[in-house]
């Protein structure tokens, strides 16, 4: 009966809108030994229509029905509840009255208790040393909607209201939220700390950590003060992202033409974490590895990676806490802008890092989940499944048409657009169409009718391009690794050069297919005879600021090869020519020969970005060539060895004075897939340089930069009946408590080809020995150790998914093993063991996953119809490109 009651409150996505939350005071009550906590709560809330309920979110939590009671603010009423009912399932608590509630503003009290979970999420259990002892700390992580673990409240974006917190706490502990404290009580081993009312925010904002920490501290040029908070003893790893986040707040104050909102910034470090990080309102949560930074221990990849995490979560400051999407359909909003802007920031503060280049990687890891017919559109129509859309889709492909949008716009109207946005909607939420408006009045162009087709719907465009009688023809078709036939359309800001980059030509691409003349886009005096008898080459998407891929005819193909080599393009269009080609060949679209003679023209490249993608492409030609051409392999180890032979050696193994943040990048990949490629001499130094490494952990012949290469080689030479490597390198990770060596180590362990061994790193994953956040940096295993990690996976299958089942996580392990198969055998087996065990969190992972697998095998299937690639492959691999 009561169910029926109810029933029209349950199975909604929204709560109803007949009440309306203005302010929270909460007082909570933490015991760290027990792992318990006891809360009370004030809610003033505006009943904006006549109704005898109040729904609210609340989940894991013991509510006391005695103590819900509804008061007039006004007046002397008190209402107390006449029901009070938690749904699990839908993670909302219906209060239900004996009379309608007063309209206007009261105050509503809950009180309650909970547990510290262990699941790193709501309000959770966080485990440390201090002293050499282990202790928990209290963390709160409530993105997207796991505030109601820690109160009772309406857990919704657009939701905001104010927020009074105060904190019951062992008195020797730090307490932290978002606001700084007002006042603080001791009495004996407890305090009272109270903190300053926020300003208005939604509860996936709220944030507290308690727990022994060091800080250190800065303050902005207009006086905020900033603190970065680690574990004792670690404060000196703070300093980095201290002077980072310092000058990022001063950048940011002027880009949006608004100062940072709040009184105070903290970061913290926090050793159990999810994600990367969290953008809390003045309280910003992270990964130890996205946050500290040790010269001795960390690499300089890790140095970029804390630079862009930070300049990420303080966009968030501006944009998604200050303006907020209105629901999780608009998450591309924050994330996709938070991406976008890390990059301005970095860019700002590093220079010669050349981020915008690396932007590139952005771009193609949008475009990989974007290509699958399992993909969705940017604006989603509903959030059933809102942890399943925080991807490479809201936050890389956002991020990407943002970086397109920029080129059409110019870079600063869009700024003056968006410092307009954040000015009209601060404090608010806004949603999509609200920042096309704006954009459209900052620019004056057709905003909307051209990023609708981006945002709107899935998937995105090749555009091919051929030139015929005079004319350049365009045609555009939704692009598709499966080679199904997609019925997108877009409006596509299309730029092209011709022969330099004297001259862009831009044009927006709004049909099916389109011809434009050569004298009417490149001037009076080019024709086609006059293009044939030049060579000179056409690149379409200059620099790859479009979100779009392009395919040439054989002649335009060929001319960019030519000017490849010699070395007429820009890093970002050499970028851009390979990774398209990587695609249509992924796609059956050109035939690996045709690939491999192009990444030959690569011969002597040096930048960074584009030779990261050039191993990544060679890392996954290897692995499907393991099932396609078996028989190939060694000769295209053979070949990527000669590929990167120059390279290698123009860097070398020891830093060189004065070089470079990216050769010192570079350096370790480039060794890492020597290695791989199995080059002898590269595995013997990395070998000797380990062995160093064992007897002196400060010597200089193996720096952060180049260690994953010498772990690396150390698990090529490991084996079931040689074990010695490998419980070497188990020894280093076990007396290391730097996270990121630790990371760099278990990224490692799975490469060894010993089936055996990848057994036993596997299982080490799931022990204690291994946070949970951190198991995934161990699922990129060996060619020869596929299978076993599918077997694996089943049989852990219960233990994984009761670990990592209700997070972001569980995902990585679907994805991971399962998205390498490539035979239509092997994804019926995957449909077949997960037909009884999906859940909704991992279920468009699994389709992603399972359409892999057929991508896949239709690449096998035409790799083994090449005529022609076991010549081609076989002179490659001699030298002869």
């Amino acid at each position: 009966m009561k169910r029926k009651k109810y029933e029209q409150f349950v199975g909604q996505p929204r709560l109803p809108k007949f009440a309306v939350p203005k302010r929270y005071d909460i007082t909570l009550k933490l015991d760290l030994v027990t792992c318990k906590f006891a809360g009370a709560v004030q809610i003033s809330v505006d009943i904006v229509s006549d109704t005898n309920f109040i729904v609210l979110n609340a989940a894991d939590l013991d509510v006391e029905p005695k103590s819900v009671r509804f008061k007039e603010e006004s007046g002397s009423k008190v209402l107390e509840a006449l029901e009070v009912e938690l749904f699990e399932e839908d993670e909302i608590m219906v209060l239900e009255f004996a009379e309608n509630l007063p309209l206007g503003v009261g105050v509503l009290f809950v009180a309650f208790e909970g547990t510290l979970n262990d699941k790193m999420k709501g309000f959770y259990r966080s485990v440390y040393e201090h002293n050499g002892e282990k202790k928990n700390m209290a963390v709160t992580h409530f993105e997207p909607a796991d505030a109601r673990r820690c109160f009772p409240c309406w857990d919704e974006p657009a939701c905001k209201a104010t927020f009074k917190i105060t904190l019951e706490v062992p008195s020797q502990l730090v307490a932290l939220s978002n606001m700084p404290i007002v006042e603080e009580k001791v009495d004996g081993n407890i305090k009272m700390v109270h903190y300053q009312e926020s300003p208005i925010m939604s509860t996936y904002l709220v944030a507290i950590v308690i727990g022994f920490f060091d800080y250190v501290e800065d303050h902005t040029s207009d006086g905020i003060k900033v603190r970065i908070y680690c574990q004792v003893g670690k404060a000196y790893q703070g300093k980095f992202a201290l002077d980072v986040a310092v000058k990022t707040l001063d950048l940011y104050k002027d880009y949006f033409a608004m100062p940072y909102p709040l009184p105070k910034l903290d970061m913290i470090a926090i050793p159990d974490f999810a994600i990367g990080a969290m953008e809390n309102y003045g309280l910003v949560t992270y990964r130890e590895t996205a946050l500290l930074y040790d010269d001795k221990h960390s690499a300089a990849a890790n140095k970029q990676r804390v630079a862009t995490v930070v300049g990420h979560e303080l966009a968030h400051q501006w944009f998604g806490n200050l303006v907020t999407m209105e629901w999780w359909t608009d998450l591309w909003l924050k994330e996709g802008f938070a991406t976008w802007l890390s990059y301005v920031a970095t860019d700002s503060l590093f220079p010669d890092w050349n981020v915008w280049t690396q932007f590139l990687d952005q771009i193609t890891e949008g475009l990989r989940l974007d290509e699958l017919a399992e993909s969705h559109p940017v604006e989603i129509n509903h959030a059933s499944e809102i942890k399943e859309i925080f991807d490479a889709i809201s936050y890389r492909k956002g991020a990407s048409i943002i970086r397109m949008l920029q080129t059409y716009l110019g870079p600063e109207c869009l700024q003056r657009a968006l410092a307009s946005f954040v000015k009209k909607y601060a404090c608010s939420n806004a949603k999509t169409e609200d920042l096309w408006a704006v954009l459209e009045e900052e620019s004056g162009e057709s905003v909307k009718m051209v990023m609708n087709s981006w945002t709107k719907q899935k998937g995105y465009p090749v555009v091919s391009v051929k030139v015929k009688d005079q004319m350049f023809e365009f045609e555009q078709s939704q692009f598709l690794l499966s080679g199904s036939q997609g019925n997108g359309e877009w409006a596509i800001p299309l730029t092209l050069c011709c022969g330099s980059y004297d001259t862009c030509k831009k044009v927006l691409l709004q049909a099916k297919s389109e011809n434009i003349g050569l004298k009417e886009l490149l001037g009076s005096s080019i024709t086609e005879s006059r293009l044939v008898e030049t060579g000179a080459w056409i690149k379409l998407n200059v620099d790859q600021t479009g979100f779009y891929r392009v395919k040439y005819d054989e002649d335009l193909a060929g001319r960019l090869r030519y000017a490849i080599e010699t070395k007429c393009l820009s890093a970002t269009d050499r970028f851009g020519i390979l990774d398209d080609s990587y695609a249509l060949c992924m796609a059956c679209q050109h035939p690996l020969a045709s690939l491999l003679t192009l990444m030959g023209a690569f011969r002597e490249e040096l930048e960074y970005t584009v030779l990261c993608n050039l191993i990544s492409i060679s890392y996954k030609i290897l692995r499907i060539a393991a099932d396609a051409a078996p028989e190939l392999l060694d000769h295209m180890k053979c070949f990527f060895i000669n590929l990167f032979q120059y390279s290698t050696i123009k860097l070398g193994w020891d830093p060189k004075q004065g070089e470079s943040h990216l050769d010192a990048m570079l350096r370790g990949e480039l060794l890492t897939a020597m290695v791989h490629f199995g080059h002898d001499v590269t595995q013997n130094e990395a070998r000797r340089r380990f062995d160093a490494f064992l007897n002196d952990r400060s010597t200089p012949l193996l720096p952060p930069d180049i260690r994953r290469a010498a772990y690396v080689a150390v698990m090529q030479n490991a084996s079931t009946r040689s074990r010695s490597c490998y419980e070497s390198l188990l020894r280093v990770y076990r007396e290391s408590d730097h996270s990121q060596e630790k990371t760099r180590i278990l990224g490692s362990l799975a490469s060894c080809p010993d089936p055996g061994i990848v057994l036993e790193v596997l299982n080490f994953l799931l022990s204690n020995e291994v946070r949970s956040q951190d198991a995934i940096f161990g699922l990129n295993v060996s060619i020869e150790g596929h299978d076993t990690a599918w077997r694996w996976m089943k049989d852990s299958w219960d233990h994984i998914s009761k670990t990592w089942g209700s997070g972001f996580l569980i995902t990585r392990f679907v994805n991971a093993i399962v998205s390498p198969f490539s035979s239509k055998e092997k994804a019926n087996e995957v449909e077949e063991f997960f037909a009884s065990r999906t859940k909704p969190s991992i279920t468009r992972t699994l389709k992603q996953s399972i359409e892999r697998v057929h991508i896949n095998a239709r690449w096998v299937w035409s790799i083994q119809n090449e005529r022609y690639l076991p010549e081609v492959v076989k002179d490659l691999s001699c030298g002869k490109y």
